[in-house]
């Protein structure tokens, strides 16, 4: 079934025919008693029945932006809530509404591994080969994809396994110090010689080998100045007089704070420039930022 009149203007003849023909084809697949008992005894149906929604009683999942196909309403009320919120534009498999989904005649580490390939030539073309070559990041990356999450495993690499397990990090919103603990756990769980992460900050590492360009900016404590332009030379603030650096154990008091370790604060900067060329490297993401 056609599905441009997802993209069309909600108040044209387009998409009022096309959230009509919707609802046919979600009755159709998804029938209920009453609705096989009413074609049953049905008539042809005229030219003018044909331009209105299905009026037998048939509820089921809304794809309406707001319903997001999370309640069952009846499919009158669809024909409204589409009609003033819109569809959902992700929802182009209508699989709550009776498509069946095709499969395909691969395993599951064949799958895997097909989408790992097809998303690092993704990324070898959109960031560029440059950003590929600096620390052999490509090779780091082509690495962990063929390498299995322990001898003898063929559904998971070490790649698609952390790549998995962020996911479920971000859905449920697990702090860092709880996904560290869940990785020394699944560390000790899996086989032995797993090459599984065992904190958060290795397991960013597989993810995040090409980090952006950024700044490290020293910051007075009280955020009074950056030490930056004129401040750049500057070893106190000139507000508060607070020192630039940390006050070490020898140190005997804030006077004579040793110079040159580690700085009281910093500011973490990623320059503007640097950030839209990435943001706008892929021509999807491009168009969406558009």
């Amino acid at each position: 079934m056609d599905r441009s009149w997802m993209k069309a203007n909600r108040l044209s003849v387009e998409f009022e025919q096309g959230v009509i023909e919707f609802l046919r084809f979600a009755e159709i697949n998804l029938p209920s008693p009453e609705s096989n008992a009413k074609k049953n005894l049905s008539t042809p149906e005229s030219n003018d029945e044909k331009n209105l929604p299905p009026k037998s009683n048939v509820h089921f999942r809304c794809p309406c932006v707001l319903c997001a196909n999370k309640k069952e309403i009846h499919k009158d009320q669809i024909f409204s809530h589409l009609i003033c919120n819109g569809i959902c534009q992700n929802y182009t498999k209508w699989i709550w509404h009776g498509e069946e989904v095709t499969k395909r005649n691969v395993s599951q580490s064949e799958n895997v591994s097909l989408d790992m390939d097809d998303r690092l030539e993704d990324m070898k073309r959109d960031i560029g080969e440059d950003s590929f070559k600096r620390a052999h990041v490509h090779d780091t990356l082509c690495s962990d994809k063929d390498t299995p999450l322990y001898p003898g495993c063929t559904n998971f690499t070490r790649l698609s396994a952390v790549l998995k397990l962020f996911n479920m990090k971000a859905k449920n919103g697990w702090t860092d110090k709880s996904f560290s603990e869940l990785l020394e756990l699944l560390t000790q769980m899996l086989p032995e010689g797993n090459v599984i992460p065992n904190r958060c900050y290795e397991a960013k590492k597989v993810l995040c080998p090409m980090g952006l360009e950024y700044e490290r900016i020293h910051a007075c404590p009280n955020d009074c100045i950056l030490y930056r332009k004129e401040f750049v030379n500057s070893d106190h603030c000139p507000k508060c007089m607070v020192s630039r650096y940390k006050k070490k154990d020898g140190d005997s008091s804030d006077d004579v704070v040793t110079k040159k370790g580690s700085p009281a604060k910093v500011v973490w900067y990623l320059p503007i420039i640097p950030r839209f060329k990435r943001l706008f490297a892929n021509a999807n993401d491009a168009k969406n930022l558009r």
